[in-house]
């Protein structure tokens, strides 16, 4: 499937995570093309740009990587305000917290204050993963694992594009089914939801989990930036505020704080469970 050609847009802020340069999954080509095609006042990396666990078990960075690269250096060389947030993937940068290099800003987390003058707390998410807290060695075996269904992924399309199909992600749509992937997503979204409470903060944005989303617990807006090695998803502010999430393989919004948010049901009320 060609990439799509879009006009430059140009939006208040940019968010964006779980890259993973440095793999055979990042979908590069996309990445390369959304760069290109849009501009910021800002733009957040909100972790595991770089995989250093996989780059460390074998190196692979082909030029296009580089390429992505030099574009964000570009960006925050011209004027955009870049902050970096490593993740877990990336996270010997975190050992560079409130230092700037080459006009990038690397923190471990940050304030974002939108237009409209919602306040945002902004980090990873690893923090909320109980099994990147707890059991890291079971993360490391799950990483194997989702790395092998990235690689049936890419074979998987490769079929699909020529009969003609539109891409389609079978990691993506195996944790949608499966009980156990969608209820982790759950909790980590009541976990995340919860600290924004404990945080006076308007809403939290994050990444980690590699699945998209805009939703209301409370009072508190959660929202997940997504990936870019399955569904190739960006969120961005418009002026004014308003929040959107892109789906960047089809040009096209994916929820959009114009439409109608569902409000999930409240984080104090005892059918939601317990909160870690």
């Amino acid at each position: 499937m060609s990439l799509l050609k879009r006009i430059n847009k140009q939006y208040k802020s940019i968010f964006i995570s779980d890259v993973h340069l440095g793999t055979r999954g990042c979908k590069i080509d996309y990445l390369l093309d959304f760069l290109k095609t849009n501009e910021a006042e800002n733009i957040y990396l909100l972790g595991d740009i770089f995989d250093g666990w996989r780059l460390k078990k074998s190196w692979f960075w082909p030029k296009k990587h580089s390429q992505a690269v030099d574009i964000i250096l570009e960006k925050a060389k011209n004027g955009t305000r870049v902050v970096y947030i490593p993740g877990n993937h990336d996270e010997d940068f975190r050992s560079f917290d409130q230092q700037t290099f080459a006009n990038i800003e690397i923190v471990n987390e940050a304030i974002h204050e939108t237009e409209d003058g919602r306040k945002f707390f902004l980090i990873h998410g690893d923090a909320y993963d109980d099994v990147c807290i707890k059991a890291p060695w079971i993360a490391f075996i799950g990483d194997i694992l989702y790395t092998f269904a990235l690689g049936l992924n890419s074979k998987i399309n490769k079929c699909r594009s020529y009969f003609g199909y539109d891409y389609w992600s079978i990691s993506a749509w195996l944790k949608l089914k499966v009980k156990r992937a969608v209820q982790f997503v759950s909790d980590f979204e009541k976990k995340v939801a919860q600290d924004g409470i404990n945080r006076n903060v308007d809403g939290i944005i994050c990444g980690h989990v590699h699945h998209a989303e805009i939703k209301k617990y409370d009072n508190i807006l959660y929202i997940n930036t997504g990936d870019w090695v399955e569904s190739c998803t960006a969120l961005v502010e418009h002026n004014g505020g308003r929040l959107e999430l892109l789906d960047c393989i089809r040009d096209k919004s994916l929820i959009s704080e114009s439409s109608n948010i569902i409000a999930h049901e409240s984080l104090s009320n005892p059918r939601s469970g317990q909160l870690a």
